[in-house]
């Protein structure tokens, strides 16, 4: 039963606050439903709306589905510091990062569902009823580790939230496992993203041994930059309480794995330029152009300039330290890094065709809409689930019913908003 009033009182937490919550809900709820009308004219004429082909089979739905992975490992970043190194300032917002990692996970899931023309077909790939083909087929692997990440990240602040709520302290010992696992979950989930694209040879773009290791650190940049942004928004709508010593460590991290990234980036042109083959035609294209066709060009040049610029700002150190010119580099990284690592990577890999066709890609108004309604949705879920765990931490939402010998010492709870 303590179960069912917890359920029902975090849910009455979602419906309930102030005008500017309602609002961004309603916004979020109109943008979805404008993005399912776009859905279910795709359902009813096909994928032929967009700007997929047979040439290039893969577009929008597919690049943000590679970039949000990474958002969803990039939680790891908080994990790791908070229940191994036990530093408690990361600790007291680590469970806003796993409900980051759970909306990053969902829209990556509904951004594969989205770019299949069948999608109740997916029974097929039902243990017992179909057949999944593990563990031949990469795309098995995929659908495992996004799934396990994303019950791992939803039970493990499930019970910690649902102890705090009855006012009893969590067993470590029960979830410690459980975040160990998640540890390495967060790195397989990436990786195996990575090894989707690297494991095709006729796509020579996508056939290098450095695309895992460069998704890891993308997205241990743009990761970060999206925390850091959104550690500050919840401060300020909300007085929790966020230590800065949180976003100088996420900042530093940051940094590092820009610098990282942005060398395996000069590593893979170098390679590709210095001795140009057939092998170097799409990444020719992508930032040369090919035969004529450039629509991507600017992107990547764009991109690369936005990193280099966000690099510059993390690397100096009073930049960083001050909080304007902090966010102006989050956000150009968060960007650069989704042009680069989306559309930058998706489409070249398709142009030229193995038969030496270039057809180029734009997508469309319905793949646009529908891409920004996953988005929503995943704002929404973020929005709510931090809604539930920010009045469980700061004490306002827990079991009166309990009885009071097993509550936590009040003062040990962080006081909500005066």
């Amino acid at each position: 039963m303590t179960v069912i009033r917890f359920i029902i009182d975090g849910i009455r937490e979602m419906l309930r606050g102030p005008r500017a919550y309602w609002i961004w809900v309603l916004s979020l709820v109109l943008i979805i439903g404008v993005g399912g009308w776009s859905y279910v004219e795709q359902l009813r004429n096909g994928l032929v709306v967009t700007g997929m082909s047979d040439q290039v089979s893969w577009g929008f739905y597919i690049a943000n589905f590679a970039f949000l992975v990474g958002i969803a490992a990039a939680s790891v970043l908080l994990v790791i510091p908070a229940y191994i190194f036990h530093r408690k300032d990361i600790k007291d917002v680590v469970l806003v990062g796993e409900g980051m990692a759970v909306a990053a996970v969902t829209m990556a899931i509904l951004f594969v569902i989205v770019d299949l023309a069948r999608p109740e077909r997916m029974w097929h790939m039902i243990p017992g009823i179909g057949r999944l083909n593990w563990p031949v087929s990469l795309l098995a692997w995929d659908v495992i580790v996004l799934s396990g990440y994303a019950l791992l990240n939803m039970a493990i602040p499930f019970y910690l939230l649902y102890s705090r709520y009855r006012g009893a302290e969590p067993n470590f010992r029960l979830y410690f496992p459980l975040v160990v696992m998640s540890m390495f979950w967060a790195i397989s989930i990436h990786t195996v993203t990575a090894f989707l694209f690297s494991a095709n040879p006729a796509r020579p773009f996508w056939h290098t041994a450095l695309l895992g290791p460069r998704f890891i650190a993308s997205a241990f940049a743009s990761g970060p930059a999206l925390i850091i942004i959104t550690l500050q928004i919840i401060r300020k709508v909300s007085a929790y309480e966020v230590s800065r010593s949180v976003i100088d460590t996420l900042a530093l991290i940051m940094t590092v794995s820009l610098q990282i990234s942005l060398f395996f980036v000069g590593a893979e042109l170098f390679t590709d330029f210095y001795n140009e083959g057939a092998h170097a035609a799409s990444i020719h294209y992508l930032f040369l152009g090919l035969g004529g066709f450039n629509s991507l060009q600017p992107w990547i040049w764009l991109a690369l300039g936005l990193n280099v610029i966000a690099l510059v700002i993390l690397m100096i150190n009073p930049l960083r330290q001050k909080m304007l010119t902090l966010n102006i580099a989050c956000v150009l990284a968060f960007i650069g890094i989704w042009i680069e690592k989306g559309m930058g990577l998706i489409i070249p890999g398709f142009v030229p065709t193995p038969l030496g066709e270039v057809f180029e890609y734009v997508p469309t108004g319905i793949e646009l809409s529908v891409s920004a309604a996953i988005w929503a949705f995943g704002f929404l879920i973020f929005t709510v689930l931090a809604k539930v765990v920010i009045a469980i931490e700061q004490g306002r939402l827990r079991d009166r019913r309990q009885d009071g010998a097993n509550h936590l010492d009040p003062g040990r709870l962080r006081p909500g908003p005066t």
